[in-house]
């Protein structure tokens, strides 16, 4: 509900509009705590699968590279989250929209860096890059292409990127791929620990309000966190002050600190996947245009932010950031507070910024067990999945657009679950394919495209074994 004590109606559907400072000083902090745990943890997840993260021989000199990630992914966040809300030329929307590290780009870049260390980040960062200004570039056309990517297509991409990260927050809620030979794999302990994030999170989910609702994973990884600190050996206050004395007390990040290559498979993983994070931000700016001011965005916001989404990938990757896209929690708090205020997510941006430039905060999260982080990585996995399913209900299920969706999943998912079904394909398919994410997105784009908008119910009774409901459905597209 709107806060009326903040300024007048006129005042809080007005992006321009800056509240008195001792109220928008907190109201930027809780952009910043609802995203907080979503923006770090695809740094966490890539350090892993590379092999420099929890678990890793890293360890013993305080997993470093895992603490720049984690510092980057909040600097760069805040950074891209100015690209919006203060704007610069044609970029930016100049609306309160929160930036930060996408999850729909995991299943791409996992299999860039699965166990090869340091040495795949040049060719990890190089595809960010190139990806962030193909990005930019999409502005110019988004609202060209949109007929391209309806409910059907973005709603299966987004279901298979939350099938292929519930399996890491099993993984880490077990214990961590590391751990997967040893006898603490599954134990009750970790097991236990993870459920304490995971009811804490539904708690303050379902049974609160306003800013404890929106940040319940954040504070259900802190319950978590305390939990393991007491009563378990997983996390120790000795533990911690060594972490944190390890890390510099100020830090600027270094152009290139990993180098820079150019490969064929990130290059085109990272622009395919531009395609689903633009629909993405199209549809997060139109949810705070309307949270907020109760209108559509205008394409003019629309090509704005999408330009900012794209630059503030590519600068993020030039200093070893990860894929910045606009986060849909931000949509939801507007709604909320009935605040429309660009100024205040703009005191946010600068929270993360300091965050970023502090390695003490990255080493302070990079202590959090694994196991703790997995309960709250299967509640936002989950919920990615759950995204997909809910665009996915808006799909009007013909037959014909239910043949593009099973032959899509059947083929993404499978090479996904079966990844050496395409060992003897060149390196660089065979990254691509693998990942499950690509080919089911290309396949659902181009049936969408080239079959006709009819089938007869006879060209899909066959092959229906009785389950796809032979009398449902009509003949519209």
């Amino acid at each position: 509900m709107a806060d009326q004590s903040i300024g007048t109606p006129e005042q809080l559907r007005d992006p321009n509009f800056t509240p008195p400072l001792h109220r928008a000083i907190p109201l930027g902090i809780q952009h910043v705590l609802a995203m907080f745990v979503s923006n770090v943890t695809p740094a966490i997840i890539i350090s892993g699968a590379a092999g420099f993260g929890f678990g890793s021989d890293a360890g013993a000199q305080g997993f470093p590279d895992m603490t720049y990630l984690i510092q980057m992914a909040m600097l760069f966040a805040g950074i891209a989250t100015l690209f919006q809300t203060i704007g610069m030329g044609p970029v930016g929307a100049r609306l309160p929209v929160v930036q930060g590290t996408s999850f729909a780009f995991i299943p791409v870049m996992i299999p860039l860096v699965a166990g090869k260390g340091v040495e795949a980040l040049p060719v990890l960062f190089g595809g960010v890059v190139i990806g962030g200004l193909f990005h930019a570039l999409l502005g110019t056309i988004m609202p060209k292409i949109r007929f391209a990517l309806p409910p059907l297509v973005t709603g299966l991409v987004i279901t298979m990127i939350g099938l292929a990260l519930v399996k890491v927050g099993i993984q880490y809620a077990a214990g961590g791929v590391p751990a997967i030979n040893s006898p603490e794999y599954g134990s009750v302990q970790n097991w236990s620990i993870a459920m304490v994030v995971i009811l804490v999170t539904l708690g303050l989910k379902f049974f609160t309000k306003g800013m404890l609702s929106f940040s319940a994973v954040f504070l259900g990884i802190i319950a978590g966190y305390v939990v393991a600190l007491l009563f378990t050996d997983m996390v120790s206050v000795e533990g911690i002050v060594t972490s944190m004395s390890r890390a510099a007390l100020f830090q600027v990040p270094t152009p290139f600190a990993y180098g820079f290559d150019i490969t064929v498979a990130a290059v085109v993983g990272f622009c395919l996947m531009a395609f689903v994070s633009a629909v993405e931000t199209v549809g997060d700016v139109s949810g705070v245009t309307k949270g907020g001011a109760g209108r559509e965005a205008t394409e003019k916001e629309i090509q704005g932010a999408t330009f900012a989404d794209g630059l503030g990938t590519a600068v993020a990757g030039v200093f070893g950031g990860l894929p910045n896209t606009s986060f849909s929690q931000n949509s939801g708090l507007i709604a909320m507070t009935g605040l429309m205020s660009r100024h205040v997510v703009t005191i946010g941006a600068i929270f993360l910024i300091v965050c970023g430039l502090v390695p003490k905060v990255g080493a302070l999260i990079r202590t959090i067990p694994i196991e703790v982080l997995g309960g709250g990585v299967i509640v936002m996995f989950g919920m990615v999945v759950a995204a997909g399913v809910s665009m996915l209900s808006d799909v009007n299920w013909n037959r014909r657009n239910m043949v593009i969706f099973a032959i899509s999943l059947s083929i993404g998912l499978g090479l996904q679950l079966e990844p050496k079904a395409a060992q003897y394909l060149p390196d660089t398919m065979r990254i691509l394919m693998t990942s499950g994410l690509l080919p089911a997105a290309v396949i659902s784009i181009v049936l969408n495209l080239v079959l006709p908008e009819e089938l007869t119910e006879e060209s899909t009774i066959e092959i229906s074994g009785g389950l796809s409901g032979e009398n449902k459905g009509s003949a519209e597209s």
